[in-house]
């Protein structure tokens, strides 16, 4: 059989990211010994939802459920992130969970990006995300270990995890990498978003451009993937923690200066790996972070997602927890020093 040389089945092309594949399969089989040693639980939660995650940018695919009943359709989602089912299975009273399940962002491919992707997910009750930073670097030394591998890679760049992760708040990096700082752009009381023109002024001297209709956090992203985001990671990994206030719908503010969140993510050779938090379980404060992101997405894409009632009923019974989110092909990719999502995927969407 003659097969197209553009196919990704083309078995020449193919058997060359084997050797990546298998290390998947030996990297999943280690996040699940790690989380099995720690008395977590596994789950598995549906990929339907009525609300499929409420992050302003995100975007979801829509399907809908047939009722035979009325012979109507429903409308739901495949998630973004287990992330609201999860959290329910927290108030239920499971203490430690985790799940590795497909989720789905309608998004374009890109050499990170695939728009179904596998998760990686864990919650502790009476934890925060200091717990999960330690998580996330004990997880990530084991997965490499069990790979034989001793230093990550992307392109022609390393990080060597096994030594002590680098920890910066998001102000400290804006100021080492740009001389800005942050938080002078962000009043004492935070706002749901802060006014612009401060921040604007400040990249405009650093050589970032702006326009009239830029919001504050089209201009924080700007400079984080302009002058920022590519500088993480180099040598070790980095933890980037105590996000803006405004840059953490789901997540706790810190009592000790409540302009920010306790929010991380963390780099590798200047790749996002994760976001975690300190969730927050304030029902009325976490509706109006929703309401307001839902205008917000409504104002810029002209749709909004229905809000998920049962979910925030659960946060009232909901324990003080911290949970995490690893993508779990892009962990691989730099395990394997792969320069593609599709070379760690077993078989990619055509």
């Amino acid at each position: 059989m003659r097969y197209h040389q553009k196919k990704w089945w083309n078995p020449e092309l193919y058997i060359r990211n084997n050797d990546k594949r298998m290390s998947r399969n030996r990297i999943i089989h280690e996040i699940r010994d790690f989380f099995e040693k720690e008395d977590f639980f596994e789950v598995e939660t549906p990929a339907l939802q009525i609300s499929p995650g409420l992050e302003v940018h995100l975007k979801a695919f829509e399907t809908a459920l047939y009722n035979p009943l009325n012979n109507m359709y429903e409308k739901y989602y495949l998630h973004t992130s287990p992330e609201f089912t999860m959290k329910k299975l927290l108030a239920a009273g499971l203490p430690r969970i985790f799940q590795i399940c497909k989720v789905y962002r309608n998004e374009a491919k890109s050499l990170t990006h695939h728009p179904e992707f596998t998760m990686l997910e864990w919650y502790r009750a009476n934890a925060t995300y200091k717990d999960m930073m330690e998580d996330t670097e004990k997880l990530v030394k084991l997965c490499a270990k069990a790979c034989q591998v001793n230093v990550l890679h992307s392109g022609d760049r390393s990080s060597d995890p096994f030594q002590p992760w680098q920890r910066l708040t998001v102000r400290e990096a804006f100021l080492k990498y740009t001389g800005i700082d942050i938080m002078r752009t962000i009043p004492d009381e935070p706002t749901k978003e802060p006014d612009p023109k401060y921040l604007k002024a400040e990249a405009l001297k650093i050589g970032i451009m702006c326009t009239d209709e830029d919001r504050w956090e089209d201009i924080f992203f700007r400079i984080m993937l302009n002058r920022i985001e590519d500088k993480l990671g180099d040598g070790i990994p980095v933890i980037l923690y105590d996000y803006p206030t405004c840059l953490g719908a789901l997540a706790r503010q810190k009592e000790s200066d409540p302009r920010v969140v306790e929010r991380f993510e963390a780099y590798i050779c200047g790749v996002e790996i994760c976001n975690a938090f300190s969730e927050l379980t304030d029902v009325v404060e976490q509706r109006q972070r929703f309401e307001y992101d839902m205008m917000m997405k409504e104002k810029l894409y002209k749709e909004r997602y229905p809000l998920d009632e049962d979910f925030l009923d659960a946060l009232s019974y909901m324990p003080e927890c911290a949970g995490n989110a690893i993508g779990v092909d892009r962990l691989v990719m730099l395990i394997t020093a792969a320069t593609s999502i599709e070379d760690v995927l077993w078989a990619p969407v055509s």
